[in-house]
Order: C-alpha cells, then sequence, then structure tokens
C-alpha cells in the first residue's frame, strides 16, 4: 500500500479524530488536576516529609526519623487523643443515627408535601449561622448557671446543678444536635426516593407499621444511613471547636494535640506526624464506606 492509499485509509481517518478527542479530554481534566496536585498532593508530601523530621534543642533537625510516631504509641497521653476522638466519634454516631432516622421519616411521611420543604428548612436552620457561635450559645445554655439548669432547678427535678461543661457529655450533646442535621438531610433524600408502590403493596400483602417499617423501608433507607454517618465520622472526627469550647481540656482530642503541638511546643514535626495519622483514619474509613459513598448515592 502507497503512502497516498494509506493517508486515505478510512480506519486512519477515524483514528484522528478520537485521538483529537483524547487530547481534548485531557485539556477538559487538567484544571482538576492541577488543583489536586498543588492543594492536596504537594501539601501531603511536605506534611508527610516534614513528620520524619524532629524538633530538639529549639530547632527543627531534617530526618527522616520515626522518632515522631515512635513517641505517639509510646505516650499513653497522645494515644488517648486518638481514643478520645475515636470514642467520641462512635458515640455521636450511635446517637444522631436513630434521632436522624426518626426526625427524616416523620417529614418524610407524616408532614404533608407542600409543608416538606419548610420543615427541613427549619431543620437545618442552624447551620446558618456559625459553628463558632452555636458552640457558645451551647456554652451558655449548658453551664452550671445556665438556662437548663436554671430550669431544672426551678422546677425541684434537680437539687444541684448537672455538670454538663467541661465534660464528655456536654460535649456529646452539642455534636449530636448538629450531625443529626446532616444524617437527617441524607435519610430523608433517600426515603423520598423509595416507591409508594413499595409501601402499599407491602400493606395489601398485610405487613403491620412495624414490618414496613423494618423490612421495607429501613432497608431500602440503608444507603442514606450509611452516607450520613460517614460525613459524621469525618465530620466529627476532626472537630475542634466543641470540643475546645464544651469540653475544655478535660479529654483532648486529637486535632486538639495537634494544635497544641504548633500553638504551644512549637512542635510543627509532632503536629504533622498526628495529622498525618488522623488522617490514616480518615482514609480507612473511606475505604470502609466506599460502597455507599459512590456519586449516585450522593
Amino acid at each position: 500500500m502507497t503512502a497516498e492509499n494509506l493517508e486515505a485509509s478510512p480506519a486512519l481517518e477515524s483514528a484522528r479524530p478520537r485521538r483529537r478527542g483524547l487530547s481534548r479530554g485531557w485539556l477538559y481534566v487538567l484544571p482538576a488536576g492541577l488543583w489536586t496536585l498543588v492543594f492536596f498532593l504537594i501539601p501531603l508530601v511536605v506534611m508527610a516529609l516534614h513528620s520524619l523530621a524532629q524538633r530538639k534543642g529549639g530547632k527543627i533537625q531534617p530526618g527522616p526519623t520515626t522518632a515522631n510516631y515512635e513517641k505517639f504509641f509510646e505516650k499513653d497521653y497522645l494515644l488517648g487523643t486518638l481514643v478520645n476522638s475515636l470514642e467520641l466519634t462512635g458515640l455521636t454516631v450511635l446517637f444522631s443515627a436513630p434521632l436522624a432516622f426518626a426526625l427524616a421519616a416523620v417529614i418524610a411521611y407524616l408532614v404533608p408535601k407542600r409543608w416538606q420543604i419548610a420543615a427541613l428548612v427549619l431543620a437545618v436552620l442552624p447551620f446558618w449561622t456559625s459553628y463558632i457561635v452555636r458552640s457558645y450559645s451551647w456554652l451558655l445554655l449548658l453551664s452550671e448557671r445556665g438556662i437548663l439548669n436554671s430550669l431544672l432547678l426551678d422546677l425541684g427535678l434537680i437539687g444541684d446543678p448537672i455538670t454538663l461543661v467541661n465534660s464528655r457529655l456536654g460535649v456529646l450533646i452539642v455534636m449530636v444536635h448538629y450531625f443529626m442535621m446532616i444524617m437527617t438531610l441524607t435519610i430523608y433524600v433517600n426515603l423520598r426516593q423509595i416507591p409508594a408502590n413499595y409501601l402499599r403493596a407491602a400493606r395489601d400483602l398485610g405487613a403491620g407499621r412495624l414490618q414496613i417499617l423494618l423490612r421495607v423501608i429501613l432497608p431500602l433507607s440503608l444507603p442514606g444511613i450509611m452516607v450520613g454517618i460517614f460525613l459524621t465520622v469525618v465530620f466529627a472526627i476532626g472537630d475542634y471547636v466543641t470540643p475546645q469550647i464544651i469540653g475544655g481540656n478535660r479529654e483532648m482530642v486529637m486535632p486538639q494535640a495537634i494544635l497544641l503541638q504548633i500553638g504551644r511546643l512549637a512542635n510543627t514535626p509532632m503536629a504533622a506526624a498526628l495529622a498525618f495519622i488522623l488522617m490514616i483514619v480518615v482514609a480507612l474509613t473511606v475505604v470502609g464506606f466506599r460502597r455507599w459513598i459512590r456519586m449516585e448515592r450522593l
């Protein structure tokens, strides 16, 4: 075959548009790739390398060394911050999930359709204010001379004020209130996607309300529940504001330990190591929930 016949070949002509389309596709992906490289991959590598350095004598000594990671597992107070973060996150999920499901089910099935958007707006209304402002508002509410204790004392339900500030219980109350709304939104969206014919068919087959809830609604709403749990875990385990304002320093969590290493001790390599460990925990969470956090689930 001559060069002229080769250039005129239909297969070659059809391949050229595909190549041009492939090159254009890379151009479309290039901005997102550069954004990920500059603002995620490069800072991640810098943080990982800095965590292998060590602070001695008030100076940062370059590594590589695993002294920071060894210190984390050797010192109980550092390892305890991760344990506290995991326990607090687990308790937040444990109490938020049933409350969020109940609220989402009430809005989806008991509130008339024309009022459901208004009900959702009221549910997410706290998100319209600053997280710090909300935390200080809870501080005024939960303090020993706050509204809650004053009301309970006036009603004669308690003899002495309940200690809710600077305690895990107070932190848990605030975090459940905040993250329950996130889970409510994800569960509500999933409940609205359940065809009404499924519920009618279950009733026609003789299923009661409890059976419909356990065998139809709950299994079909599981994707929304799992996505809500995933978001709660990711946000709650990295929460610094609520444990700092409500919990004080009674039970330090991982983000507080990171800020302590930076602000008071100026030990940035140790802070980088703690941040890297926390990022690994979040990455393991993503891996564990990967089947639920596909784009179509969101």
